[in-house]
């Protein structure tokens, strides 16, 4: 059996001959250090890919804020007796909820459509554009808006109109 000559160099890679069951010689190469190489080339990758499910995951939480948000602000919209006053309250509900729960909204868009008339619903939309720049690491340009909409039965029993007397009906 031939063997290839030696280098000098004593950190080139080894080369030696090997029986491989019984067919003949075959080169093979050392592979000390690949696993090396194999990890700095792969956990920058893993690192991304973990950002990238942290923002993911992120965005769902801040989705499913808003749609909280929404909830709340149609329940209290029921409450009012007047659509003027449902309007501010659906508003000032859904803002504090957001806030409550630590989302930033550049921009927020509340709006109430139904009738306050017993046994119908108040429908309360609200949107937030959000920015993506809070991961740093992964450096998302831009913007995105996020909607949620949530409808509200007004109560069956309660009166929403006022007698001349002063008193409800």
């Amino acid at each position: 059996m031939r063997r290839p000559p030696r280098t000098a160099d004593p950190g080139a890679v080894e080369r030696r001959w090997q029986h491989a069951d019984g067919r003949g010689a075959r080169l093979q190469h050392d592979a000390r250090g690949s696993v090396t190489v194999e990890l700095v080339l792969t956990i920058p990758v893993l690192l991304l890919m973990l950002w990238f499910l942290v923002y993911c995951g992120r965005l769902s939480d801040t989705r499913l804020q808003i749609e909280d948000a929404a909830h709340q602000a149609a329940r209290a919209a029921t409450l009012d007796r007047t659509r003027s006053a449902a309007a501010a309250d659906a508003r000032s509900t859904a803002a504090s909820a957001l806030s409550d729960a630590g989302v930033t909204c550049q921009s927020l868009s509340v709006t109430t459509r139904g009738t306050l008339q017993a046994g119908s619903t108040a429908t309360v939309t609200v949107s937030c554009t959000v920015g993506l720049h809070d991961l740093a690491l992964l450096q998302v340009p831009g913007t995105t808006t996020l909607t949620a909409e949530f409808a509200s039965p007004v109560d069956v029993y309660r009166s929403t109109t006022t007698t001349a007397g002063g008193g409800t009906s």
